[in-house]
């Protein structure tokens, strides 16, 4: 089988993953508890990490927009530019990013284990469905945690950039935060507040659709966890882009 028939081969079976998750949606109150533990593992353990992101993303963003508008005399745009570079931009992609290292790597590594050591096949053998004990709580789990997480991200980031701001390029605090408030319209909140859904819903199924067809020993799981991280950021940036050239313009 060549490479080209391997890839449409693994879109098959992707789309048909995909499929029994939507087939299968109304069974999360079945496996409410897994739901509730994945929410955890994805959100608690994710916030500091989460944190430090948009917190230094807001920082270089201030620092660097800060030196050129300086030369205009124009640093009260600062605030505008980190505004709406955290929530349109900057905050859904970096937390896209670090959670799909993050969130993406640990479904494919436990899926994957559980598949090596057949824990699966013995699910299946009891009549349990694979697809709703693990799938699809870690799908429901990164489509709720992923908006908050990336709130946290453009909070923090506008926080970091305004005290930049106003520590090198001396801004007033309240005024950077009245301007970097007011400049967001409706469709800034929408565009930005809609990417992690897409993010989390693909991250959590192109990771646990990895970890389900591995084989080939710890050598298969972590080529597979190497795909499935790979995979999830590349498609974190083409769907940014899509929502950057289309959905933007569309609105």
């Amino acid at each position: 089988m060549t490479r080209f028939q391997k890839m449409i081969f693994g879109l098959q079976e992707f789309s048909l993953l995909i499929k029994d998750i939507f087939a299968h949606l109304g069974s999360v109150k079945d496996n409410w508890s897994e739901t509730i533990q994945e929410m955890y593992l994805i959100g608690t353990k994710s916030f500091f990490l989460i944190f430090l992101g948009g917190l230094f993303t807001g920082i270089i963003l201030a620092i660097e927009t800060g030196h050129q508008l300086e030369t205009f005399g124009a640093t009260a745009w600062i605030a505008k530019t980190v505004s709406l570079g955290m929530v349109r931009e900057l905050g859904p992609v970096i937390a896209g990013l670090l959670l799909a290292a993050r969130t993406g790597a640990k479904n494919t590594s436990e899926l994957g284990a559980m598949q090596l050591s057949e824990q699966i096949d013995a699910l299946r053998a009891f009549g349990a469905s694979p697809i709703e004990k693990l799938v699809i709580p870690r799908t429901i789990a990164a489509l709720v945690m992923f908006l908050p997480l990336t709130l946290i991200a453009d909070i923090v980031g506008i926080l970091g950039g305004m005290l930049v701001s106003n520590q090198t390029f001396h801004s007033d605090i309240s005024v950077f935060w009245n301007t970097a408030v007011t400049s967001l319209k409706m469709k800034d909140l929408f565009v930005g507040f809609l990417k992690p859904f897409f993010f989390g819903f693909f991250i959590a199924t192109i990771s646990c659709y990895f970890g389900l067809t591995t084989k080939g020993g710890t050598t298969g799981l972590g080529k597979n966890t190497i795909n499935a991280v790979v995979y999830s950021s590349a498609l974190i940036l083409v769907i940014d882009f899509i929502f950057t050239k289309v959905v933007w313009e569309l609105l």
